[in-house]
């Protein structure tokens, strides 16, 4: 028996590791195919830009849960950087910009 293909983002390849949480869970990978391709890549990018491993193993953990929450995209996520179709918008920038300056 083949294994249905999970849908990617619009830039981003679905991670195996990712993939291997979507494909255990029913409910989310119906939730998953029904998001946009552009929303599928936010949280596609969402959960491997961060840094440290431990952190996107939480990412990829939380993914499923969030869906089945009802979030379509992931909770003040700026949005996919790594686009090279489109310009990043100037809200962005802005936010991208702030991100240096904060104070600890």
């Amino acid at each position: 028996m083949s294994q249905k293909t999970i849908s990617s983002g619009v830039v981003h390849d679905l991670p195996a590791d990712l993939q291997a949480v979507l494909a255990s869970d029913p409910k989310a990978l119906e939730l998953w195919e029904s998001l946009t391709p552009l929303a599928r890549n936010e949280w596609i990018c969402w959960t491997v830009s961060v840094k440290k491993p431990e952190t996107r193993k939480e990412h990829v953990e939380r993914v499923p849960k969030q869906l089945k929450e009802g979030a379509r995209r992931p909770c003040c996520w700026i949005g996919c950087i790594h686009r090279t179709d489109k310009a990043v918008s100037a809200s962005v920038q802005y936010v991208l910009s702030r991100r240096g300056k904060r104070k600890a």
